[in-house]
């Protein structure tokens, strides 16, 4: 996990995400570096576009709890909906996830 966490402060701080600049984050961090994990981050994410990713982020964690709850084997039959998140819910979520980030 640390090396997303590393990959998403060089996206915020504008850098190239680089096997040598996540790795330089990871080591001042105090943990224990593993190049193949490093390695496979940096070529997973050399297709991605982080921004948009970030945006989407909040839609794809709501959409997963009535999935979850569908796979649960529908112990209990719930009568209300599910709704999409409101527009203050969301603006909550970016706000804590912008927190992490400064």
């Amino acid at each position: 996990m640390e090396y997303v966490y590393a990959a998403l402060m060089l996206h915020k701080l504008q850098k190239e995400v680089t096997e040598e600049n996540v790795t330089n984050i990871v080591k001042a961090s105090g943990a224990e570096v593993n190049e193949a994990q490093v390695k496979a981050l940096v070529a997973s994410l050399a297709d991605v576009d982080i921004e948009e990713a970030i945006k989407a982020a909040p839609v794809a964690v709501a959409a997963a709890a009535p999935a979850a709850e569908a796979a649960s084997g529908g112990e209990e039959k719930k009568e209300a909906k599910a709704e999409p998140p409101s527009e203050k819910q969301e603006e909550a979520a970016m706000e804590g996830l912008s927190s992490l980030f400064g």
